[in-house]
């Protein structure tokens, strides 16, 4: 009974550091964006020029995808871009280039104002969907020929509209995505993830794994896709909440390192609960304040284990010169060192 009660009391410390630190607001009970993209009706009714069917985006393995693109001559290709461009820029599996082509002509046809500078020349949109606050994923470097290639996943406040905002530098997706691809080199492209709903501030949608359980669905597709386009197996860097999404993906990725840095934890106890070949690492910072979140999980609040314990097993990242919740990535930080060094397979 002692016990149980030491448990409750820490579960709802849990709830109250999570809900009011540094007083963030909390948008809770989101609605995730999950399932195929607008237009999917649309596009089953339609066929090829030879009459075939097209692949559904919702059971259509991205391999299935890959294999039929294949198989169309250039036109047909550029004919379904043009007529489904929502389904074609997210659609795993898809050809890069016609996936940039395609993101291109959606956001132009979205007429929102908020979005229209994911449509600049040289953005490289993988995929957009418009749907609840936006999801936008995007490419940095040359992921067709690049001999490594990373992942940013990042936590709560980012979307299609915020995940390039004017914040302090090298944070947000984009901002830790230019940052890593500056430190590692031309031959590693690296992918700004924002391809899930992700919470807002700091409140229960944060402190639970509901959000993150949608947005592991995602997360693995994506790193199929990469695999289906012929892609290196990617490392995947997941900040805060993008380490709970990471750490319930993680058996189902083909990726060969795992970093969590600013981690809440991971919804496992250990490395070995977690299911995956891939090497796992961990950075906390000595003034991020995710340190004062209880790592506890009780009655789906809290995400468990930290995951720089010498009990959970990941190898440590070195992080004693960075500053805050969000400058792991910050110009001569040993993070951002160590987190370049693992990107470009330097690290055994």
């Amino acid at each position: 009974m002692r016990r149980f009660a030491r448990t409750l009391a820490t579960a709802a410390l849990a709830v109250a550091v999570v809900g009011g630190v540094a007083g963030w607001a909390s948008g809770d009970n989101l609605q995730a964006v999950t399932g195929p993209p607008p237009g999917t009706a649309a596009w089953r009714a339609e066929k090829t020029a030879s009459g075939r069917s097209l692949p559904d985006p919702a059971s259509a393995s991205p391999h299935d995808v890959a294999r039929f693109f294949a198989g169309l001559d250039d036109a047909g290709r550029r004919e379904l871009v043009r007529r489904h461009p929502l389904v074609v820029g997210n659609l795993d599996g898809a050809p890069v280039g016609l996936r940039y082509e395609a993101n291109r002509l959606a956001v132009l046809a979205s007429g929102e104002a908020r979005y229209a500078s994911l449509a600049a020349p040289g953005r490289q949109v993988l995929a957009f969907d418009p749907r609840g606050r936006g999801q936008v994923v995007e490419v940095f470097g040359d992921l067709g020929r690049a001999a490594h290639v990373s992942v940013i996943v990042p936590g709560s406040d980012s979307d299609a509209t915020t995940y390039d905002a004017k914040r302090a530098p090298n944070t947000g997706p984009a901002g830790m995505a230019r940052s890593l691809r500056a430190a590692a080199g031309e031959d590693t492209a690296v992918v700004a993830w924002t391809g899930y709903t992700t919470p807002v501030g700091v409140g229960l949608d944060a402190a639970s794994g509901r959000l993150a359980e949608a947005g592991a669905d995602r997360l693995a597709r994506f790193t199929a896709g990469l695999d289906a386009v012929g892609a290196p197996d990617p490392v995947l860097f997941c900040h805060s909440y993008g380490s709970v999404v990471a750490g319930l993906a993680a058996g189902r990725t083909d990726a060969g390192d795992i970093v969590v840095f600013g981690s809440p934890g991971m919804r496992a106890d250990t490395v070995a609960d977690l299911h995956t070949r891939a090497r796992v690492w961990a950075a906390r910072g000595p003034s991020d304040w995710i340190g004062d979140v209880p790592n506890v999980r009780f009655a789906g609040i809290g995400h468990g284990a930290d995951p720089t314990s010498a009990d959970f097993g990941a190898r440590r990242v070195p992080a004693a010169d960075v500053h805050g919740h969000t400058g792991y990535l910050a110009p001569g930080t040993q993070s951002l060192a160590a987190f370049a060094a693992i990107a470009k397979g330097e690290v055994r």
